[in-house]
């Protein structure tokens, strides 16, 4: 596990590569048509593909305060950055907790070093939300192989990603439905295995997101994580909630880039003879958005150092995860809104961030169901435990 002094280290190292080689040219990555492939050649190089893989297996091995401050800084420079490897990142650390010895010492190395990309695959047309309404089936064959039929879709990475950790019923008829759910390992190559359509989306646009169909797919013996089935639904929400702290942490940076362009512009543009960050109207939208970043990011931190601590976290990582999104929403409208109409045209970066805070507030468990959740531990009596009753 890495030390106080070398997380640091590794934030301020990632903080600089921001910096330096992605805000100065963020708008034009955004504006080009071809896939970052430098971008990600030096993610990599950065070590930022192996942030969730144990040191054994040759990653950084970071703690969960550690992978959302790095989601966060990310975020700030360019917003789709965290989400070319958050998914990556649940499936290494799927596999470090939960796999085979053999299913750690086959991928995580790969995973590491950036050879191979990871894509989780869960939602399908009739499940979204509601996982344990999911169709797609493992069948056990002779001999240990086992035969997948279905398909996902909106799956981030998908098409894109060489190793996919897939959600699937090995027990369609069981009561409930999560005793009967796997989670499957799928290389990309099989035969049966393909890549459907491809999403139009309103922003990430370099962040593929893909229908994947299995249409009679072998996988070999050995694909179920852990070799465990039936406890996929657990292994799942156990990263899930890491995936929903990331997913604040991400939204927190997103909020930190459009308070830094609407201050930067408050200060240059002049209306009625001085700069408009004099005056009062803007000045009380930056300190709502500075305030609200900071409340958000408060929260994501102590969500992240509860999942740290092995506590119990459905209830708070959901908390942040709706609160950082829902303040992403507000502040980059209020971005918007100090720019005037130059905020509502392409080419500046408050419309670009306006149009990407929605995914945050859809993504990870919708923000309708984290109140669900909030509000049944709450009953549960939970919020003792967090000091807020």
């Amino acid at each position: 596990m890495m030390d106080l002094e070398d997380e640091n280290a590794l934030v301020d190292a990632v903080r600089r590569f921001i910096d330096k080689e992605i805000k100065p040219r963020v708008q034009a990555l955004e504006a080009q048509e071809s896939y970052p492939d430098d971008v990600i050649a030096r993610m990599i190089e950065l070590g930022l593909f192996s942030i969730m893989v144990p040191e054994e297996y040759g990653g950084l091995g970071l703690d969960v305060p550690a992978y959302a401050r790095i989601m966060e800084e990310l975020a700030a420079g360019w917003t789709s950055l965290p989400s070319f490897i958050n998914s990556h990142c649940s499936v290494s650390s799927i596999l470090a907790k939960y796999g085979t010895e053999a299913q750690r010492q086959r991928f995580l190395p790969r995973l590491a070093r950036g050879e191979i990309r990871g894509a989780i695959a869960l939602t399908e047309p009739n499940a979204g939300s509601d996982l344990q309404a999911i169709r797609t089936t493992a069948t056990a064959l002779p001999g240990g192989e086992v035969l997948l039929q279905g398909g996902k879709i909106f799956i981030t990475n998908g098409a894109r990603a060489s190793l996919y950790v897939v959600l699937v019923k090995t027990d369609p008829a069981a009561v409930p439905a999560k005793n009967g759910m796997s989670l499957c390992i799928l290389e990309r190559g099989v035969t049966g295995f393909s890549v459907g359509t491809i999403y139009d989306k309103m922003a990430y646009k370099h962040v593929d997101t893909a229908e994947l169909v299995f249409d009679g797919v072998r996988l070999p013996p050995g694909s179920i994580v852990g070799d465990a089935p039936g406890q996929g639904m657990s292994q799942l929400l156990d990263v899930i909630e890491t995936g929903r702290i990331a997913i604040a942490a991400s939204a927190v940076g997103l909020g930190r880039s459009a308070l830094s362009i609407a201050l930067d512009y408050a200060r240059q543009r002049e209306a009625f003879g001085q700069p408009i960050a004099n005056h009062q109207a803007v000045q009380g939208l930056l300190a709502d958005m500075a305030a609200k970043v900071m409340a958000a990011r408060a929260l994501t931190m102590e969500a992240a150092r509860t999942k740290h601590k092995g506590l119990r976290c459905d209830m708070i990582a959901g908390m942040a995860k709706m609160v950082a999104s829902e303040m992403s929403a507000e502040v980059t409208l209020a971005a918007v809104r100090v720019h005037g109409g130059y905020g509502y045209v392409s080419g500046f970066s408050a419309e670009r961030l306006y149009r990407e805070a929605p995914m945050y507030i859809v993504t990870e468990g919708t923000n309708e169901i984290q109140k669900m959740v909030i509000a049944k531990r709450l009953l549960a009596g939970d919020g003792a435990a967090l000091g807020i009753l």
